[in-house]
């Protein structure tokens, strides 16, 4: 087995706990691509894995974090016809892309579109992805309709209002940081609103933004701190799609609030779908997003900072502290 260089999680606790180590590296199966990896982008996930809270599923490394990459294909399995060794790829996976290679199946692999640099495309496949099908695939999203999109300045929020904008819909952004969102009104959203720390109070703002009416979708990135005053500022069918967790996993909610609304509440997660669900998604991906970024214009990623692996500590203590507005990227390289 080829030797490749990978961050590891040595214990659970800190940023500390993380080191850049020596890893072996599966060839390429049947149907697989040994990637070359030249960036990583940084999650919340990650975050969690490195505490003990959020283990990587049976079959992934369990001490290798990593959820999306970008790099250049390094080896072809066989039976892989729709990529060949030097193209550049990325994508998401349940883990193990804080390495320098990967072996990913073929239909999970993206191309990158022309014009993107890798360290661009780093920051794409999981914050666009998870946007992606929660809007749209999950939530319906459709023209015109009015989005609240919580943590609007995190990394599937400027996904998720990029996306928005994209298909007519009308995006109003929640954050504790009034400088994020401002950043966001540059990146064209069109209502923000200030949540004070403790005390999650955007529901009556969000009536009079929408004439009384409501959000049609909330994106709910926090969880159990956020939903009781989120489900009470959606609107008549409302539809409510709960990605993270951030403000807790227990919540008391008005059940009245629910069926008064004939509202519809959604959980999501990508990182355990089977290979079908998750490959179906990125097929899907690829042929309608993917070709908007890099030359086309029509998209791209905010990166919040790029750090040579070596700095993966500061990265994870960058994050923590919510310092981050998009995307903190990680490279294998000198930025």
């Amino acid at each position: 087995m080829p030797i490749a260089k990978a961050v590891r999680i040595k214990s659970h606790g800190g940023p500390e706990v993380l080191a850049v180590d020596r890893v072996s590296v599966d060839s390429p199966g049947p149907g697989q691509v040994l990637v070359e990896v030249v960036a990583a982008g940084l999650n919340r996930a990650d975050l969690l894995q490195r505490r003990g809270v959020y283990p990587a599923p049976a079959g992934v490394a369990p001490d290798v974090p990593g959820l999306e990459y970008a790099g250049h294909v390094a080896e072809v399995g066989d039976g892989v016809t729709s990529f060949a060794a030097g193209d550049a790829v990325m994508g998401i996976v349940a883990g193990g892309a804080m390495a320098t290679h990967l072996v990913v199946h073929e239909r999970e692999v993206i191309r990158v579109p022309e014009g993107l640099s890798l360290v661009h495309a780093a920051a794409i496949p999981e914050a666009f992805l998870t946007a992606y099908d929660a809007l749209y695939d999950q939530a319906e999203l459709r023209p015109g309709e009015h989005v609240l999109i919580h943590a609007v300045g995190s990394g599937v929020g400027t996904a998720a209002l990029a996306l928005a904008r994209l298909g007519g819909a009308h995006a109003i952004g929640t954050s504790r940081s009034e400088d994020k969102l401002a950043r966001c009104a540059e990146l064209g959203l069109e209502h923000g609103v200030v949540v004070e720390k403790g005390v999650p109070r955007f529901a009556n703002a969000t009536r009079e933004l929408t004439e009384g009416r409501g959000a049609d979708v909330v994106l709910d990135l926090i969880g159990a701190a956020y939903l009781a005053e989120s489900v009470d500022a959606l609107a008549p069918l409302g539809r409510m799609i709960l990605v993270g967790l951030v403000g807790g996993v227990s919540a008391e909610l008005s059940l009245s609030t629910v069926l008064r609304k004939r509202a519809r509440l959604f959980g999501t997660v990508l990182r355990s779908r089977p290979l079908e669900e998750k490959a179906a998604l990125t097929q899907r991906f690829a042929r309608c997003i993917a070709p908007l970024f890099g030359a086309a214009g029509r998209l791209a990623p905010v990166v919040d900072a790029v750090l040579p692996m070596s700095e993966v500590q500061a990265a994870h203590e960058r994050m923590e502290r919510d310092a981050t507005f998009g995307k903190i990227v990680l490279t294998w390289s000198a930025p």
